[in-house]
């Protein structure tokens, strides 16, 4: 196997492993697999070697999943913020500073999420202290920006 085929393999068998694990098939037979191991109990008396054996598959298993889920998320994450960055990029007037920022700390973030939520209290409060519901513009919150900076 030559040494990119090897990622496309890996990513394949990984692919194919969460979509398995995720099916209600391997519910399952996950559960029947555990109903069978409490019917053993009584017969096996309950037995140090009983309890190990579950607690050696579930730590198994467990210790897996946890890769599989974080490739899983880390892959569905990356995509939706390139369809996130595509709609920012595609819309007049947005604010494209807003392009790639989950590349900036959590510190940055958080700030900025203030600024906004002050921008955005600022541009929908009305005299009764009602939300709108009407769209902002672009250049509406550039100058909500300017006032509160």
């Amino acid at each position: 196997m030559h040494s990119n085929e090897s990622p496309k393999f890996i990513e394949h068998l990984s692919h194919q492993a969460v979509k398995w694990t995720a099916s209600s098939w391997a519910f399952v037979i996950v559960f029947s697999f555990t109903l069978i191991w409490l019917a053993f109990g009584p017969f096996l008396k309950f037995s140090v070697g009983w309890q190990l054996t579950m607690s050696t598959i579930s730590s198994t298993v467990t210790f897996l999943m946890v890769f599989l889920l974080q490739r899983s998320q880390n892959k569905d994450y990356l995509a939706m913020q390139i369809k996130l960055n595509e709609v920012i990029a595609s819309q007049k007037g947005a604010n494209n500073h807003l392009i790639n920022i989950e590349n900036l700390s959590e510190a940055e973030i958080v700030e900025l999420q203030k600024r906004y939520q002050t921008v955005a209290t600022h541009l929908h409060d009305n005299k009764e202290g009602v939300v709108s519901t009407e769209k902002i513009s672009a250049e509406e919150i550039a100058q909500e920006v300017e006032n509160i900076g």
